[in-house]
């Protein structure tokens, strides 16, 4: 089956070369060349990976990421020209599943693009089930209307705070989650960059949930950008 990208790039050289260098390796590209333009191709059709450059005019890459992360979990890749780790955090942060640096290669670039597509369709016929009443990821099950963990059949006494914190995770597989954002999604209160709780919460969480919590496998730690629920 053909897969499809949407290439948002408002320059319209590098737009050329990566589209005419995708078709060639197999891929159906659709460009735009601005985010208004870009939201407006997203909504019509569906597609299987986004390329996205953040410099964009009418709605810059980052606002754009925002609102299609309310609706899609689709993999995007950030085509960077800067190569500042706050950038990177950022983009991973909103919700990006990887970022290439420019200049890049065209062999890298394709590798990526068939890398990320490849990881969402391993996560869709992966192990985790969702059901109107529980998650299962690997070993653990969370029951959603009563509140519960378990991990091969036995429960786990987790706080209320930890409970969410995994729901999280288990609820959105391929999100980055930055500390700032676990904190308004679990604590619904404004951030003030108070690292110790959400370290405290996590390595709690990770000693109920983990064989070997210094090497964890449900929850990995991305360094200096966040978490990220781990594969399997």
């Amino acid at each position: 089956m053909e897969k499809t990208i949407l290439l948002i790039e408002d320059d319209r050289s590098i737009s050329e070369m990566v589209g005419n260098y995708l078709t060639k390796e197999g891929f159906k590209v659709i460009s735009a060349f601005d985010g208004e333009e870009a939201l407006n191709k997203f909504h019509q059709s569906s597609f299987h990976l986004i390329l996205l450059d953040l410099m964009l005019p009418k709605l810059n890459g980052m606002d754009f990421l925002k609102i299609i992360r309310e609706k899609s979990l689709v993999p995007v890749l950030i085509l960077s020209a800067k190569d500042g780790e706050v950038e990177k955090a950022l983009g991973l942060g909103f919700g990006a599943d990887d970022y290439i640096t420019k200049p890049f290669s065209m062999i890298e670039l394709a590798a990526r693009v068939r890398a990320a597509i490849r990881r969402a369709i391993d996560y869709s016929n992966s192990e985790m089930i969702k059901k109107p009443d529980k998650i299962i990821v690997h070993e653990i099950t969370l029951d959603i209307h009563n509140f519960l963990a378990e991990k091969n059949g036995k429960e786990i006494k987790l706080t209320f705070k930890e409970w969410k914190i995994l729901k999280l995770f288990f609820m959105n597989p391929k999100r980055v989650f930055t500390k700032e954002q676990i904190y308004h999604s679990v604590w619904e209160e404004d951030y003030y960059g108070d690292e110790n709780i959400i370290n405290v919460h996590m390595r709690r969480l990770r000693e109920k949930i983990e064989d070997d919590p210094s090497s964890p496998h449900y929850i990995k730690t991305l360094w200096g950008i966040g978490y990220r629920l781990g594969e399997f």
